[in-house]
């Protein structure tokens, strides 16, 4: 049976751990929940506009494919990492470059 892994191209995945540690130190959290795609994507860019270098932005998002289409819009403007959590809900981390 095919996972998620084999239909997308999502950047590494965080521990629960780290994905708790990281969202407590976020300098932007974005509620993404509900919202679909391109609309995610334009809130990371403009988030990571006003964000310094070595910034963390985060969003919270239920839709699957942001976990892939936000990492590719932001391209290198931003390291980014994803959390599942398991029950529909997903975090993108965004580490401004």
């Amino acid at each position: 049976m095919p996972s998620i892994d084999d239909v997308i191209d999502a950047p590494d995945e965080l521990s629960d751990e780290e994905a708790e540690r990281l969202l407590n130190e976020a300098d932007l959290v974005q509620d993404m929940m509900g919202e679909v795609c391109p609309y995610p994507q334009i809130e990371a860019k403009k988030g990571l506009q006003g964000l310094e270098l070595g910034d963390l932005l985060v969003q919270e998002t239920d839709h699957v494919p942001c976990t892939e289409n936000v990492p590719k819009a932001v391209g290198d403007d931003a390291e980014a990492r994803v959390w599942r959590s398991g029950d529909g809900t997903y975090h993108i981390y965004l580490r401004k470059q």
